[in-house]
């Protein structure tokens, strides 16, 4: 199968599909699936490679191939804020089932693979939906190309419309760690779900204009994050971004913005 990531952009779904779990930094709403652990890998991964990337004031998603292979190496998406309807998030397809792959590019050159603008969430948060925009759910899907675990590309006219994270909360992490190995607490997994619905729409506005009522949710979900004593490691990752929430909100006299 022949893709399209952007305009006259195109790659080749290969049989390799990269072996990396993917890392979900909760503080910074980034999927990356790559090896680098720090700034200064991810900066020198950027010139070793090519492919979609952060410009100046220009934030696409990110999918890097190595120059000699042109092989799919890494991958970094980031979370839409805007969180779809519960009646748009029912018409997410279920068909067609993940198929591994990886991807070859045609050339080597740069492109821009335009980010993400809906989130659609299963019950439960059991996978997050990432599209370009919901019209991709007036028609079925062509393909969901899995191209590392439990993260696919979703194809809808040999186009690439979006991407997909399967279990999530296994992957929460802050910033280039490993996550956690272990399986995550249902605790966790509630957590994660009551954080989801306060920093995504409509949510996060009435954090924004400091509603009595979700701030109080707010500050809940962060006397559990902090009280929770199993599964830190996730813990604190939710943690991380919700108490910059308290602290600009919560805590911050009414007249002076964050």
């Amino acid at each position: 199968m022949r893709l399209t990531l952007d305009g006259d952009w195109h790659a080749t779904v290969t049989d390799g599909p990269l072996g990396i779990a993917p890392r979900f930094d909760f503080p910074g709403q980034s999927v990356r699936i790559a090896e680098y652990a720090d700034v200064a890998e991810w900066q020198q991964f950027l010139v070793d490679t090519f492919g979609s990337q952060e410009w100046l004031w220009d934030d696409p998603d990110e999918l890097r191939f190595a120059p000699d292979s042109r092989e799919l190496v890494g991958a970094g998406f980031r979370l839409p804020s805007e969180s779809a309807s519960a009646e748009d998030c029912a018409r997410v397809p279920r068909t067609p089932t993940v198929r591994p792959g990886g991807l070859l590019a045609d050339e080597a050159r740069d492109f821009r693979l335009e980010p993400t603008t809906e989130l659609c969430r299963a019950p439960g948060d059991a996978v997050l939906t990432c599209l370009r925009d919901l019209d991709a759910l007036d028609g079925p899907l062509e393909a969901r190309i899995g191209i590392a675990p439990d993260v696919a590309l979703l194809v809808q006219h040999s186009t690439v419309v979006g991407w997909s994270l399967t279990d999530p909360v296994r992957y929460l992490t802050t910033g280039f760690a490993a996550p956690d190995p272990h399986p995550p607490s249902p605790a966790t997994r509630r957590l994660l779900t009551e954080c989801l619905d306060l920093i995504t729409t409509p949510l996060l506005y009435e954090v924004m204009d400091r509603n009595p009522a979700t701030l109080a949710r707010l500050k809940a979900a962060d006397k559990a994050l902090r009280d929770q004593r199993e599964d830190r490691h996730r813990a604190d990752s939710l943690l991380a971004l919700i108490s910059n929430l308290v602290e600009d909100y919560a805590d911050r006299p009414t007249g002076r913005e964050p």
